[in-house]
């Protein structure tokens, strides 16, 4: 089934237009079948947060046909956001507090931009505690993005976060290594997954927090990993939510920091993303802004439709099986019989407990 257009946010439209299955509102109230209510924190900077909310409301939409799904994103105070953002959020965003009122089934969190090393110090850190661990007493299952998992595994289970000795940037070949996990039935044993990250929690910390790792690449490290019980909590540590042309935005604007003497360094490429024919094209793009920088001129358009038009996208299938997964069972949990056996421990009765 479809998302539903439940308010008037404009992301619909976007995925309308890209052929996405939208359905009106008045149209869904009248199909005897189920909805799923599943909370989108949007914890992004301005400039990502559209981008964010279409990521993840196509990733939603395509990935599972068993459920009406409404997504309700939200954000929290404290993030600092320019007039024309607070204008955006105040009318299209809801409030956590009516939220909490009304109940989720399930709950998205994104990362986020950090300003230093210790995540405790950052204006969400507060804020996302409050959030999770409502969400921990209230929702079925919540999936954590990258810089949330990071922030999760420290104020939860007191592992803080490693810096990499350099970006972990590209597409990278990840494994299953618990095959019998449902969150990852029916989907490939091997397949890809975009990364964007300076820092990693290790398979050693995942485990010595009690969780279970899932998904791992020997370049990347962990992508995947659950909670003990194996539901309640999931989290990424790589991006599978990535449009195509996201790492490639993410070069144009590293290049764009290098024009501007942002960095001082020309931006490596992003590891198993470009091809031979890109990197071509790009490397004589290079030539070009230092000869113009040299020069005092400004440097030529940055090649994006020619790049973009030859990138692949190997991930999205995978993303849409393991989500597509996530949402089977927790519509399980919600509508039918609320056992799942994997879940070895958990009380059905209470932690699981239908919340809308």
């Amino acid at each position: 089934m479809p998302l539903v257009a439940h308010n008037d946010l404009p992301a619909f439209e976007r995925l309308r237009e890209e052929g996405q299955n939208i359905l009106p509102a008045e149209h869904a109230v009248v199909q005897d079948i189920r909805e799923l209510h599943i909370g989108l924190l949007n914890m992004m900077p301005d400039a990502a947060l559209r981008a964010t909310e279409r990521q993840f409301l196509r990733l939603i939409g395509q990935s599972n046909q068993i459920a009406q799904f409404y997504v309700h994103p939200f954000t929290l105070d404290g993030l600092k956001r320019s007039s024309e953002a607070a204008a955006y959020i105040e009318r299209y965003y809801e409030p956590f507090s009516q939220l909490k009122t009304e109940g989720l089934d399930a709950l998205i969190v994104t990362g986020a931009n950090v300003t230093g090393p210790n995540l405790a110090d950052e204006p969400f850190w507060g804020p996302l505690i409050e959030v999770m661990d409502w969400a921990g007493a209230h929702v079925t299952s919540s999936l954590c993005s990258c810089l949330a998992t990071h922030a999760v595994m420290q104020f939860r289970h007191g592992q803080r976060r490693q810096r990499l000795p350099e970006k972990c940037w590209g597409v990278y070949a990840h494994r299953v290594v618990e095959r019998a996990h449902p969150l990852v039935s029916s989907v490939n044993t091997l397949f890809d997954v975009p990364h964007s990250r300076f820092n990693e929690i290790s398979r050693a910390q995942f485990e010595a927090a009690g969780c279970r790792v899932l998904v791992e690449s020997p370049e990347a490290g962990v992508h995947l990993a659950v909670s003990e019980d194996g539901f309640r909590l999931v989290m990424f540590q790589g991006h599978p939510e990535y449009d195509l042309i996201s790492l490639l935005k993410e070069y144009k604007r590293e290049v764009g920091r290098y024009i501007s003497g942002a960095r001082k360094d020309y931006p490596p490429f992003p590891e198993h993303f470009f091809n031979l024919k890109a990197k071509a094209i790009l490397r004589e793009q290079r030539d070009l802004v230092d000869r113009y920088l040299d020069r005092g001129r400004s440097p030529p358009e940055f090649p994006e439709a020619r790049i973009a038009a030859g990138l692949d996208n190997t991930w999205h299938d995978s993303a849409e099986g393991v989500v597509g997964n996530w949402m089977g069972l927790i519509y399980r949990v919600t509508h039918n019989d609320r056992r799942i056996p994997f879940m070895e421990g958990v009380d059905p009765g209470d932690p699981l407990k239908l919340v809308r």
